[in-house]
Parts: structure tokens; sequence; C-alpha cells
């Protein structure tokens, strides 16, 4: 670590390694698991750690806050964004549904307009084969009227005259229908 001033700072894990350096190369008390350390100089190394240490702990706290602040924010995003995908997500869906119902209506309607053409067609049709089925019937009786005229005017010019015979009645003329 390094001061304000520049200068090479110590932490307390620096201190505590100093002192478990000290204890280790303390002599050893013959005999036993104890070692001889000049009393005063580990006070003196105790107090120093134990005034770095509120220091420490108030920029480790200050560090904890402010990875919790980070981390809230992050979760805050997170969920933001969460909330933005499914609004998306609905509005996406929304949207393919409203598509996919307009697709099926516009089928159904098209179905519907095929179904009526086909329906108004065959009516058309129907109408058109009767109309001309009734013209064809006027037609021959027309055709037949034409060719018995013919027949009695060859009758008549084979006889050599163009009166009708007494005994024929004469038909009585229909006027021709109108179309």
């Amino acid at each position: 670590m390094t001061d304000i001033d520049g200068s090479k700072s110590v932490g307390a894990l620096d201190r505590i390694e100093e002192i478990i350096a000290y204890v280790e190369q303390a002599k050893a008390v013959p005999m036993s698991r104890a070692c001889k350390v000049d009393r005063a100089e580990m006070i003196a190394m105790l107090e120093e750690l134990q005034n770095e240490l509120p220091g420490d702990l108030r920029r480790a706290e200050a560090m904890l806050q402010e990875r919790d602040k980070i981390i809230d924010a992050g979760e805050r995003e997170a969920e933001r964004i969460i909330a933005e995908g499914e609004t998306e997500h609905a509005r996406l869906v929304s949207r393919h549904e409203i598509t996919v119902s307009a697709e099926h209506e516009g089928n159904r309607i098209i179905a519907e307009a095929r179904g009526e053409a086909q329906r108004l067609r065959d009516e058309v049709d129907e109408y058109v084969d009767t109309t001309l089925a009734n013209f064809e019937q006027f037609l021959h009786r027309a055709l037949s009227g034409v060719e018995r005229g013919r027949d009695k005017m060859h009758t008549l010019r084979e006889i050599g005259t163009f009166a009708p015979s007494p005994q024929e009645p004469m038909e009585e003329e229909k006027p021709l229908p109108q179309l």
C-alpha cells in the first residue's frame, strides 16, 4: 500500500506477517515449545497493528458497501433489461397473434368470396343455359315454320297457285318473341 504522501505504508496483514516472522525468529526456550521475545517490542508491534486495524476495517467495510451498491445497481439493471425483454416479447407475440389472426380472417374472407363467386357463376351459367335452351326451342319452331312455309310455297308453285286450299285451314301466325 502507498500513503498519500507517496511513502510505503504497511497494512494490517503486513504487520501480522512481521509479528509471525518475529516470533519464528525468536530464541527457543530449551526443553519447551516456548520462545523468548522482547515484551516491549512485541507490545509495540501489536499496538501498531491495533491502530491500523480500525482504518483497514473501515476501508474494507466501505469496499463492501460499494460492492453491495454495485451489485444492487447491477440487479436493478438486470431486472430492467428483463422487464424490457418481457415487454418486447409480449409485443412481438401480440403482433404475431394479430398477424396470424388477420391471415386466418383474410383466408376465411377469400374462401367465402370464392364460394360466392362460384355460386354466382353457377347461377349465371344456369340462367344462360336456360335462356339459350328457350332460344333454341324458339329457333326450332321458327325454323319449322319457315320449312313449312317453304314447303307450302313449293307445293303451291307446283300446282300453279299460291292460294291456300279450302280443306287446309290457315295456321294462325304467332308474333315473334322479343329478345
